[in-house]
């Protein structure tokens, strides 16, 4: 690093407005890729108004890999070849080329198109060289892979020049001599800068275009940076000019706080310290190279990352400072990865195991990603490249051939498909519940963690899990630590009267639980008993027009299959229907991790098998559960009887009303008008289901108490239930229609029965009973009209439980029972609920 200043810069007098200031720009291939680039990047040059200006510019956009193959090719071309294959490239190329200097230079393309010629007869030289000795020795790549640049800043160049700028063309191989070691490119700056300071002599120019990637090493032979060798010849130039900002122009606004193509949610980053930077970098965050950095981080050199599409963009500032709020910056996910364990008793307290591990792997040049090790030292996990893996078993296998024969050692252990995520973030450091809060968030969405490393300095966490798992845990991290939405693809099944409703709750407050609690709940599939539809971007605006015109049939493998691909962090089904057979999914589903919500009471009350499966899938994945309204509607019964028993409680009886048709046709029912016309009357309603018998039959009744008994850690089954039908056997079989032809059948045995009850000054109602004996029963019964199912309003359900603490004034609940609107709002809250239970600020 030079330490002192190539270039003396004037100080501005006293009362000046600015002090000079000199700021290198590094343009990367897509800022230049074509002529009307190079025009762009010249007028953000010339908006800008720094004292000296040096832009740093790559090879246009896939040239290197041009020259590269161009290389490679003619090495491998038969010696006498009539039409050799390269050929025909070099000619694109210097097409290619040609025509970017006539598009951007118009009148002015002579000379430079003059010079490109000249340059490509050398490449060709060269190449029918290569042709003829039938290899590619390292020094004639280095040369020729490093074209690009040469030309990219020729054409930059003269169109400045074109401009009336007094411009500057440098070409890097000219002043800058570099070394190759074991750690990468070493400058000699000492020499640079006295290369630099003699061309400033002859070059005085304020605006200057230098090469990017290109150098010399010490014996004077041209050679490269390697592939991030821009960037860093960006970084070099700067210190050299001792500017005092470096800008390095990419195609995105900035570093993010994760991959956009894996994350679209994720958010630009205002500033990062150097040291934030080098960690996200190096697990393959599109930041900058470590390398790239080492120049700025010696003397405090700020870097930009900005967007050349939109420059007014402030992009992201990494300097020296730290900015402790977080704590989490950014994560990154690093693919294509192997685990290799050693494990063994024999390696618990001995010295040197991991010097004997790593020097093994150093010698098998493999570089590890990332170590584990656990206190007991009973083994020693390495993460590796793929590529690496079977080299460092092998290496591991003979570094400790003895011990495995001898069984001080058990295994040597390779696990392919992995990839390591890391958090990153200085505000990591000392903050108690960072790790909780990663883990959590992984542990939520279903991810395994195989391997965990965290430093001292509490600035990177890194876990190593299944590559399958690696969308869906970098979404649910990046959500945990609320850099993102808490994001869940939901799914739904029955569009009838509830779902339909729910769907039009969901999309209406959608775009309000995103603003306020940071939710996104996607509603990816949509599915009937004939029909599904699903679409990987979501379900917006008119669902009922796109779901009607959809002509895929029903699948529900598909269904499930289409939500999981989204590896998004959660899932979440909500079945409408009263289906037994979707029921029966339940428990896959849940295995899964897939989150089930419902007002089907199917599962509930079903076989006692099929229950117990639920419950087992639920508790074993940590899937939720969630059917609320399977009894009351919107009411908060099952959490309230919950809660007695969660805060130990024990129940002695349940009683309740739990049909909004019967309360109503009950509350109603006075002798003024026949019981049938009441039904019809409930009928036209819509207070009925299309067959009044399923609600007369007690048979919803029942299931409701089931699921409520069994909620209070009771085994009961339907079959246990005494269900008292108020339909009579001769009306069970016929048609709905004939039904209610003939339903005035009904009308005296409820006129006598409701005389009955006028007599002993009490009221009918319909109702479920657990007694104290443990006895279950649904039916029509005679109550005081003081009592508090007798005054109701119409459609009110109603339960009561007795407990040892409610013993003397039971615990009641009550509410409207009964109507698309709150049946769907209770589902919609049990949906909810799930959400806040998985990280979401409600």
């Amino acid at each position: 690093m030079p330490s002192h200043a190539v270039e003396a810069q004037a100080r501005p007098a006293a009362g000046a407005v600015a002090p000079a200031r000199t700021v290198v720009h590094k343009f990367g291939g897509t800022s230049v890729a074509d002529a009307e680039r190079y025009r762009h990047v010249a007028q953000l040059l010339l908006a800008r108004g720094e004292s000296v200006q040096v832009a740093v510019v790559s090879a246009m956009k896939g040239v290197t890999d041009a020259l590269i193959e161009l290389a490679e090719l003619a090495a491998a071309t038969p010696v006498g070849a009539t039409t050799p294959e390269w050929r025909e490239r070099w000619h694109e190329l210097r097409a290619r080329h040609r025509g970017a200097a006539v598009a951007l230079l118009a009148e002015h393309a002579g000379p430079a198109v003059e010079w490109l010629d000249q340059r490509f007869d050398e490449l060709a030289q060269v190449l029918g060289a290569l042709s003829v000795i039938g290899g590619l020795p390292g020094e004639v790549l280095q040369r020729v892979q490093g074209q690009g640049e040469v030309f990219s800043a020729r054409l930059l160049g003269e169109h400045l020049r074109s401009l009336g700028e007094d411009c500057a063309v440098l070409d890097a191989r000219e002043v800058l001599v570099v070394s190759h070691g074991e750690l990468g490119v070493d400058v000699d700056w000492e020499l640079s800068a006295q290369r630099l300071a003699r061309w400033r002599q002859l070059n005085p120019q304020a605006r200057v275009v230098a090469t990017g990637f290109v150098a010399r090493d010490a014996q004077d032979r041209i050679t490269t940076l390697g592939r991030n060798g821009s960037d860093y010849s960006g970084a070099i130039f700067a210190a050299l000019f001792e500017a005092d900002e470096l800008h390095i122009w990419t195609d995105v606004d900035g570093v993010l706080s994760a991959d956009p193509r894996v994350v679209p949610e994720a958010v630009q980053l205002e500033s990062l310290s150097y040291d934030e930077a080098c960690e996200l970098a190096y697990f393959g965050a599109k930041v900058v190279h470590p390398q790239t950095m080492s120049p700025a981080i010696e003397r405090g050199l700020p870097i930009i990352i900005r967007n050349t599409f939109q420059p007014e963009h402030p992009g992201t500032r990494i300097t020296s400072e730290r900015d402790f709020s977080g704590p989490v910056k950014g994560l990154t996910l690093s693919p294509n990865l192997a685990l290799v364990n050693l494990e063994g008793t024999g390696l618990i307290g001995v010295p040197g195991t991991a010097e004997r591990v790593f020097a093994a792997l150093r010698n098998a040049k493999v570089s590890v990603v990332m170590i584990s090790q656990g206190s007991s030292e009973h083994s020693i996990c390495c993460v590796v490249k793929q590529e690496d893996a079977d080299r460092a078993q092998a290496a591991l296998v003979n570094a400790f051939a003895h011990e495995l024969t001898v069984g001080q050692v058990q295994r040597v252990q390779q696990v392919p498909g992995i990839s390591v995520l890391a958090a990153v973030g200085d505000g990591m450091a000392g903050q108690p519940g960072v790790a909780a809060r990663l883990f959590e968030s992984l542990g939520r969405a279903q991810v395994n963690i195989r391997a965990i490393a965290q430093g001292s300095s509490e600035r990177n966490i890194s876990v190593a899990i299944d590559s399958d798992h690696a969308t869906r845990a970098l979404r649910a991290a990046h959500a945990g630590f609320y850099l993102s939405p808490q994001t869940f693809a939901v799914g739904v099944i029955g569009p009838g009267n509830v779902g339909a409703t729910l769907l039009d709750q969901l999309l209406a407050a959608r775009g309000g639980l995103l603003e306020r609690a940071n939710l996104d709940l996607r509603l990816r599939a949509i599915a009937s008993r004939g029909r599904q539809l699903l679409d990987p971007r979501g379900i917006e605006g008119d669902w009922r027009g796109r779901f009607q015109a959809t002509s895929e049939p029903a699948d529900l493998d598909r269904f499930t299959a289409h939500l999981l691909d989204s590896h998004l962090p959660h899932v979440v089904i909500v079945d409408c229907s009263a289906s037994p057979e979707v029921a029966d999914r339940y428990p896959q589903w849940l295995a899964a991790g897939i989150h089930v919500v419902t007002p089907n009471k199917q599962a509930g009350a079903g076989p006692m098998d099929r229950y117990a499966a639920i419950r087992e899938a639920a508790a074993a994945s940590g899937a939720r559960f969630r059917y609320e309204a399977t009894v009351g509607a919107g009411l908060p019964v099952i959490s309230t009887l919950r809660d007695l028993l969660d805060t130990g409680d024990a129940v002695t009886s349940i009683e309740g009303i739990f049909s909004g048709t019967l309360a109503w046709l009950f509350n109603k029912y006075d002798g003024s008008v026949p019981f049938s016309h009441l039904v019809t009357e409930a009928r036209a309603l819509g207070y009925t289901e299309p067959d009044p018998r399923d609600d007369l039959s007690g048979t919803d009744v029942a299931r409701k108490l089931v699921i409520l008994v069994r909620e209070a850690g009771r085994a009961l089954s339907l079959e246990d239930v005494e269900v008292e039908s108020l339909v009579p056997e001769s009306l069970r079989q016929s048609s709905v229609e004939d039904f209610m032809a003939r339903l005035q059948e009904v009308d005296a045995a409820f006129a006598a029965r409701l005389a009955s009850a006028h007599a002993a000054g009490q009221v009918l109602r319909y109702v479920a009973r657990l007694d104290a004996d443990g006895r279950a029963s649904v039916g029509l019964v005679e109550l005081p009209r003081e009592h508090a199912f007798a005054n109701l309003r119409l459609t009110d359900n109603i339960v009561q439980f007795t407990t040892r603490r409610y013993c003397e004034n039971p615990l009641i609940v009550q509410g409207p029972g009964a109507g698309p609107e709150v049946t769907a709002a209770g589902v919609f809250a049990d949906l909810l609920r799930v959400a806040a239970g998985r990280g979401a600020r409600l």
